[in-house]
């Protein structure tokens, strides 16, 4: 018997996720999408991934940070794949996500959680981090667009097209690199 109180599945198991998957995740109010992206420090989007709702934010850092192209400044020769420096909240503090940085060679200013004993050699640069509203604003400038902010799309493709869409839009907007 399957209802509300007594769901079919009580494990709460999503659905899968990756490219057959819809990137839906389920939650006391209901079905939910998280997006995972990456941004400049002009508000525009990068990168982007879709997971479910209740997933943690650094399962898709990988991928993210994967999928940044980023033209040279005379536009000649490959894009950038590389950024400078990445800043991140609390969420993305642990060593599978510090040590591929570091291995790149980019500079990771994310502070420590309250329970974790990291030595630094370098510090946190607080002035630096202050930065990283560029991504909470992206985020902002994307969910002006109704069709992101409330997904209505049933299939993860048509999401993630709107989202594209969505961008380009931003970069429309602001196009001097």
């Amino acid at each position: 018997m399957s209802n509300d109180k007594n769901p079919a599945d009580p494990g709460g198991a999503d659905l899968p996720e990756g490219p057959t998957g819809e990137a839906l995740g389920r939650s006391r109010g209901g079905w939910s999408t998280k997006i995972h992206l990456a941004a400049d420090q002009r508000c525009r989007p990068l990168a982007r991934i879709t997971t479910g709702g209740q997933r943690h934010d650094s399962i898709a850092f990988e991928q993210v940070m994967a999928g940044i192209r980023v033209l040279r400044p005379a536009g000649r020769g490959r894009p950038r794949t590389r950024p400078d420096t990445v800043l991140a909240d609390k969420a993305y503090s642990a060593g599978p996500i510090r040590d591929p940085l570091r291995r790149r060679r980019i500079h990771a200013v994310i502070p420590a959680k309250a329970n974790e004993h990291l030595a630094r050699a370098g510090g946190f640069d607080a002035a630096v981090y202050r930065q990283r509203n560029a991504v909470e604003r992206c985020i902002n400038k994307l969910k002006l667009f109704r069709a992101l902010a409330t997904r209505y799309d049933k299939r993860n493709y048509i999401y993630l097209g709107t989202i594209d869409v969505a961008a380009i839009k931003i970069w429309l907007r602001d196009p001097v690199p």
